[in-house]
């Protein structure tokens, strides 16, 4: 196995965003990939919505969060009408936070400042310019379509989640040798999980081993609309099924919804042994918990994504046959029952498997540190 060559400590600035929680989990798990091949890491992590003034917060994340809580529409056309390198959002994204940002960047002096949001991408660049301190400006882009937001010219380097994306950067054109295939790095905990035994973890955790479980995703913020009319699809599937709700639960504990049984667990740590146990997710499509649920094999059941981004994630799964769509809350319960057929279940847990890139994390590690010549 090639090993980093030994020297100076890695000085690193990762940098997310806190639009959900995917972002950091993606960084979490670069930083923890770094160390795992012998990395002396000194990083700093940094969010792009602590980088911001208050009134730049409450302008991008406060309207980001109105818009996908009670205008989704409103959203979905501020994704298509910004998907050009003419919008003027693009422009912008060199100077929101740019103070806190150069105040890192002279008090660690990176090596590399990696981003997983593009926003840093454009900022880090800025700061290069204007204080002349050199270092790798790279981005890890965390959806499976790349928006003009993701085409940050300003990057040395892009890693993107599969081939397509990849062909949809030469489009935006980003010179190809500046792009690397790699997939969304995800925890190590994970791929341990792969292949494990589902009924002993249901046992572990208190649920029943012989009863469908359905986890349904969420999203890290709590603010999935659609939760409530799918609770009551999946309680009216015909045949008991045991729920796990996570973020967004209302308060805690057991509950009947006609033949579900649900378990409002609200934020846990075991959020990885319980996918691993699960038969299905269900709800939104957010980058990572794709990337999670094909290097498990778990498919999904996809209602009500996030306009844009995650539209096209469940399109990118549909197409590879490890999802299925329900775009009207009628197709919920019928496309729950086909993926709970056991063939149909299995056909769909490979098609995951096809797809996944449960190595992600360690494949970001060893492009950057190939880039930086450490390996």
């Amino acid at each position: 196995m090639t090993v980093p060559s030994t020297g100076d400590p890695l000085r690193a600035l990762i940098v997310s965003a806190s639009f959900g929680s995917g972002h950091h989990q993606a960084n979490g798990a670069l930083d923890a990939a770094l160390r795992d091949l012998g990395v002396t890491l000194e990083a700093r992590h940094a969010d792009l919505l602590k980088y911001m003034s208050t009134p730049e917060r409450l302008i991008t994340a406060g309207m980001y969060d109105l818009w996908l809580r009670h205008a989704p529409g409103l959203y979905k056309a501020f994704y298509q009408l910004t998907d050009t390198d003419r919008a003027p959002t693009a422009q912008a994204f060199g100077w929101l936070g740019y103070p806190a940002m150069r105040r890192d960047v002279l008090d660690v002096r990176p090596e590399v400042v990696v981003s997983s949001y593009p926003t840093p991408v454009a900022l880090a660049h800025n700061v290069r310019r204007r204080t002349g301190h050199n270092f790798l400006n790279a981005l890890v882009i965390t959806d499976y379509r790349v928006h003009q937001h993701w085409a940050r010219a300003e990057a040395d380097l892009l890693m993107v989640p599969n081939e397509e994306a990849r062909e949809q950067l030469a489009r935006w054109r980003i010179p190809d040798d500046r792009v690397e295939v790699t997939g969304i790095p995800i925890a190590r905990v994970y791929r341990e999980l792969i292949g494990a035994d589902r009924a002993a973890l249901r046992l572990k955790h208190g649920l029943d081993p012989e009863l469908p479980l359905i986890l349904i995703s969420g999203g890290g913020t709590g603010s999935y609309r659609a939760l409530p009319q799918v609770l009551r699809e999946l309680g009216n599937l015909g045949r008991p099924v045991q729920v796990l709700v996570l973020a967004g639960a209302d308060g805690h504990g057991v509950a009947r919804v006609g033949g579900a049984t649900l378990h409002r667990l609200g934020f846990t740590t075991n959020f990885p042994e319980l996918l691993a146990a699960s038969d299905l997710v269900v709800g939104k499509a957010g980058g990572l918990t794709v990337s999670e649920a094909t290097t498990l094999g778990v498919p999904m059941v996809v209602h009500a994504p996030i306009p844009g981004q995650e539209e096209f994630n469940v399109d990118y799964l549909e197409r590879h046959g490890a999802a299925l769509w329900a775009r009207a809350l009628s197709d919920v319960r019928p496309a729950v029952l086909r993926a709970l057929d056991a063939d149909e279940r299995a056909r769909m847990s490979c098609a995951a498997h096809r797809v996944s890139r449960p190595d992600a994390a360690e494949q970001v590690a060893r492009v950057l540190l190939r880039r930086l010549g450490r390996l």
